[in-house]
């Protein structure tokens, strides 16, 4: 039982590694390395929220090839990344980088949080500020009918 429980174990935990077939893998294992690096930041096209390692489509395993190429051919990690990004777009890159038009989507989140702050404090202080005349007071004749309404 403890075997059948390990080997469902096994086969959970290295799960995305079996999108990289056996015949992609390079033979130098520093290259391979760098290759597996690369990959964890490269979107699959075709899956979106996957990398290229964890996929199992064609294009996936296409851009895997391509990468490998690239580094046997000598090119370095950031010129590898360079190539797919000229070749495919940003899309490519499961982290933007930020620069060009991305500084806006970098941006975003830091000034959201500064507005939402200003308007936060705007509200606090308008409300601190508010008079107690501002407030609806009952008239005479609505505060003896309340008092009536107690008394019963």
């Amino acid at each position: 039982m403890l075997r059948i429980f390990a080997l469902a174990a096994a086969l959970v935990a290295g799960g995305p590694a079996f999108a990289v077939q056996p015949d992609e893998i390079l033979d130098d294992p520093a290259l391979e390395a760098r290759a597996r690096e690369i990959s964890k930041d490269l979107r699959c096209l075709v899956c979106r929220n996957e990398n290229i390692d964890e996929s199992n489509a064609d294009l996936a395993r296409d851009l895997r090839l391509l990468v490998r190429e690239r580094l046997v051919a000598g090119d370095s990690d950031t010129e590898t990344v360079d190539f797919i990004v000229d070749r495919y777009g940003e899309y490519v890159l499961l982290n933007p980088r930020p620069g060009g038009s991305n500084w806006l989507l970098w941006a975003a989140g830091p000034v959201m949080l500064l507005v939402a702050g200003a308007v936060g404090y705007g509200y606090l202080r308008g409300r601190a500020r508010a008079s107690e005349t501002a407030e609806a007071r009952l008239t005479r004749e609505e505060e003896e009918r309340l008092q009536n309404l107690l008394k019963d």
